[in-house]
Order: C-alpha cells, then sequence, then structure tokens
C-alpha cells in the first residue's frame, strides 16, 4: 500500500497539502500519515488544532513512498526542524519527494535542488539557505516536477498535488478531471450579456 507522510510545523500552511492528502486518502486509498517535531500536537497557521501519528525522529525512507515538506513560517526560523539526511537518504532510496512554500526550503538546505529544476515563492525565498541551484529556479506559478523531486509555490496547492499522486504512479483520467474541477475556477469570468 502507497504511504504519504507530510511533515508539518507549528503554523504550516494547512491548505498547501490538504487537497494532496484529501485526495490521497479519500479516493485513492493511500495512506496518509502525519509527522511532527516531537510528534506533539500543534496549530497551523489557521488554528486547526493536529495530533501528528509519528514525530520526525521516526520517519524513515523504509516506511513511506513518499514524503512531503508541507509550508510555514518556522522552516526559515532559527531552530528550525534539520532535515538534511532524511532528504538525503529518501532521494537516495527513490522515494518522492516533494516541497511547497516554505517547505522547499529544507529540500534547498539539503542540497536537493542544486541541479534540477525547481521552484519556489521566489527565487530570492530560497537564497538564504546556501543552496547553489539558482541557475535552475523556475519563476512559475506551477509545481515543478524533476524526476521524483516535487516543488511548489504556496500558491500552487493543486499543481503540487497532481505533480505528486503522478509521481507516484497515480495519474489517470479522474486525476486530470479533478485537477480540472479546481482549475475552472481560474479562467476568465463571463459576463451576462
Amino acid at each position: 500500500m502507497t504511504t504519504i507522510v507530510t511533515v508539518l510545523t507549528p503554523g504550516f500552511a494547512d491548505w498547501e497539502t490538504a487537497l494532496l492528502n484529501a485526495a490521497s486518502a479519500g479516493y485513492l486509498g493511500i495512506t496518509t500519515r502525519y509527522a511532527a517535531p516531537g510528534g506533539l500536537p500543534l496549530a497551523s497557521a489557521g488554528g486547526l488544532q493536529v495530533t501528528p501519528d509519528l514525530s520526525l525522529e521516526d520517519i524513515g525512507p523504509d516506511s513511506l513512498d513518499a514524503l512531503v515538506l508541507c509550508g510555514g513560517a518556522a522552516w526559515a526560523q532559527p531552530g528550525a526542524p534539520e532535515l538534511t539526511q532524511l532528504l538525503q537518504a529518501t532521494a537516495a532510496a527513490g522515494k518522492v519527494i516533494g516541497g511547497i512554500c516554505d517547505g522547499t526550503l529544507p529540500l534547498a538546505r539539503s542540497g536537493l535542488l542544486d541541479a534540477i529544476p525547481h521552484t519556489s515563492n521566489s527565487a530570492e525565498n530560497l537564497a538564504p539557505t546556501g543552496y547553489r541551484g539558482a541557475p535552475f529556479y523556475r519563476d512559475q506559478p506551477r509545481a515543478v516536477r524533476s524526476g521524483r523531486i516535487i516543488t511548489a509555490p504556496g500558491t500552487a496547492p493543486v499543481s503540487f498535488m497532481a505533480e505528486v499522486l503522478d509521481a507516484l504512479g497515480y495519474a489517470n483520467d479522474d486525476l486530470h478531471f479533478y485537477c480540472g474541477l479546481y482549475a475552472a475556477e481560474h479562467q476568465p469570468a463571463q459576463t451576462a450579456p
């Protein structure tokens, strides 16, 4: 069975991985689990109270098919969780890794974005991490997939969901239809004659 582990931090941006996890668990039967520092309960930016399934220290590449880093201001703060070893081991194991919004910062810190196409909230957002991937940065509003690594700005939860599910092998007409439903909101409004 496919398992997605989503990493949450205090003040996580609850909307950024909501579609991915809801579609995965609700429609595709994918196991969705949540991890947080110390496995302690935490609140989202919107005040949603969450009790995670496991602590960050309990995550290993052998227990998941995709590791997703939900955005949130905590990733840019001193004392943000250090995930370099986990991310590098997960990438080496050939697992899917996704980072959205400031969830791209740990990917940059770990060196995973140094030589592949990627995106984030802005190029300047990643610069303080010391990463060397600036020439590969894509300034675009949609998620970017490079092999099994997916990055997205915080404004792209739909394309982020689609790319993660595609990387896991779940791309089909139903997924494309589902994405089209959400994309319809962004079409020009029809004016009455």
